[in-house]
């Protein structure tokens, strides 16, 4: 079983407006209201992948009993700390003319420190009977940036692996707590390690680096596939994955699915090779749906036959 950890949950909705412009009034052809967040999106996948998932992590307000009733209709096993404070609700609009989507997002609710410390309990109690638990997203308002470096340490103590998906100062911090696997996307990636990526040598180069901060393995994605570095006792390995492009309908949200596709492969003890083909094909069958970590299995199949896997040598130093 994997338990995703969504601290900044929402109600994600999504509007279908075609030649959307700014400053006009619209009416949308279409609309999607889903539980959202990084967490809860990947616990989607995961769930769509016949994964046991259980999704965790704050809910406040009439937002986020709204949140727990969408997780519940989907089917999707839930256990939220209630929290005082809103939930926020998210929006994106998605002009399928211009090929152009648009996102706006609320702030989210303040978490106090007695419930910050209510869901460390309840994380610990629910991981005593799993494989894995992943912190996603952005942390609330007023939460210290090293609360998921405080929450992976702790899970060590008790030998559960922890995935990070992150960004800014929380994933700098998380990824010296020494992670089992971060998966950055690009920006993300380029944001921890100080530079941007132009070629193969430059993204090799962030593997080491992200690797030497702290953490066991590393994924981090890109439009056109991702790299991985990959240890195993004593032997790491780097593989990159790439795919044909793709036209997306709405390409956020990629990430999360291309996460969940990879740990539902290694949970099934498939090879790094089939766990990236299958990672890269799910995050791309994701981009031809709406709403977070929703694809269309049959696409996954598809395009699993479609990604090149290899294997890559290290960066030489300079």
């Amino acid at each position: 079983m994997i338990i995703t950890v969504t601290l900044n949950a929402a109600v994600d909705r999504t509007l279908t407006v075609p030649n959307f412009q700014r400053g006009h009034r619209h009416r949308a052809s279409a609309g999607l209201t889903l539980a959202g967040g990084k967490g809860i999106n990947i616990a989607r996948a995961l769930k769509a992948l016949d994964v046991p998932v259980v999704a965790s992590g704050l809910a406040g307000g009439r937002t986020g009993t709204r949140i727990v009733e969408e997780l519940t209709a989907e089917s999707i096993l839930n256990d939220f700390v209630r929290i005082s404070d809103e939930s926020r609700t998210s929006t994106m609009v998605v002009d399928p003319t211009g090929g152009t989507s648009t996102e706006i997002y609320e702030w989210g609710p303040v978490a106090s420190r007695d419930e910050l410390h209510m869901l460390l309990e309840k994380i610990a109690y629910l991981a005593r009977a799993a494989d894995l638990v992943v912190f996603a997203g952005s942390l609330p308002r007023g939460v210290d940036a090293g609360f998921y470096a405080e929450a992976i340490r702790e899970l060590a103590r008790r030998h559960v692996r922890v995935v990070l998906d992150a960004e800014g100062e929380p994933l700098r911090r998380g990824v010296e707590a020494e992670p089992w696997l971060v998966s950055p996307n690009q920006r993300e990636a380029e944001g921890l390690v100080g530079q941007e990526f132009h070629d193969e040598e430059d993204f090799l180069m962030a593997l080491n680096a992200i690797a030497e901060l702290g953490a066991r393995n590393v994924l981090i994605g890109h439009e056109g596939g991702a790299f991985a570095l990959i240890r195993e006792e004593r032997r790491t390995q780097r593989f990159e994955a790439q795919i044909p492009p793709v036209e997306p309908v709405a390409p956020a949200g990629a990430g999360d699915a291309m996460l969940a596709g990879y740990l539902a492969a290694r949970v099934a003890e498939q090879s790094h090779e089939q766990s990236l083909r299958g990672a890269v094909a799910t995050g791309a069958a994701a981009t031809l749906e709406l709403g977070g970590g929703r694809f269309d299995s049959r696409e996954v199949a598809r395009l699993a036959a479609t990604v090149v896997v290899r294997a890559v040598e290290p960066v030489s130093a300079q």
